[in-house]
């Protein structure tokens, strides 16, 4: 039997439904808008804010959109999955940069089914049907940086 690897300590306890919809969230910018993943977060259990480098501020056209494909993710109840690598074999997939500079050789990449994939320390849903449903409560730009804050409705048993 396999032992999973070891890995630096993280520091963090999120709340699951929500750090998932993070990643869709993330997958989404990058899909439909062709920007770079959130360059600052908070997320929180009960209100979270994503900022992106971004060029203007969303349309409430876009906004709309953005939330659709993210309900529409989190409907298809997608399974949240995790695999093992070392840094050095996917440094061509992953911005290796963003890692701690004390990071273990070994990375775990998580799978959002096959919409998003990132190296991440989080904990996650085990399927997407448990986040509940994503709305975005506002969105503001200053200065070249997006800011979009989202709630999640609670989640399904």
């Amino acid at each position: 039997m396999e032992q999973e690897p070891i890995l630096n300590a993280h520091g963090k306890q999120e709340y699951p439904p929500m750090h998932t919809a993070e990643h869709i969230l993330n997958a989404t910018m990058v899909r439909m808008l062709g920007c770079g993943r959130h360059v600052n977060a908070h997320v929180e259990r009960t209100k979270s804010k994503l900022d992106y480098d971004f060029s203007r501020p969303l349309t409430p056209q876009e906004v709309a959109l953005i939330e659709q494909r993210v309900n529409e993710v989190i409907a298809a109840d997608v399974p949240v999955t995790a695999e093992y690598a070392l840094q050095a074999d996917v440094a061509g997939r992953f911005d290796l940069s963003r890692l701690p500079h004390d990071a273990s050789s070994t990375v775990r990449i998580v799978h959002v089914g096959d919409y998003d994939e990132c190296l991440c320390a989080g904990t996650h849903v085990e399927h997407t049907g448990q986040i509940g449903s994503f709305r975005i409560s506002s969105t503001s730009f200053s200065n070249g940086r997006l800011r979009i804050v989202f709630r999640l409705m609670e989640p399904r048993p």
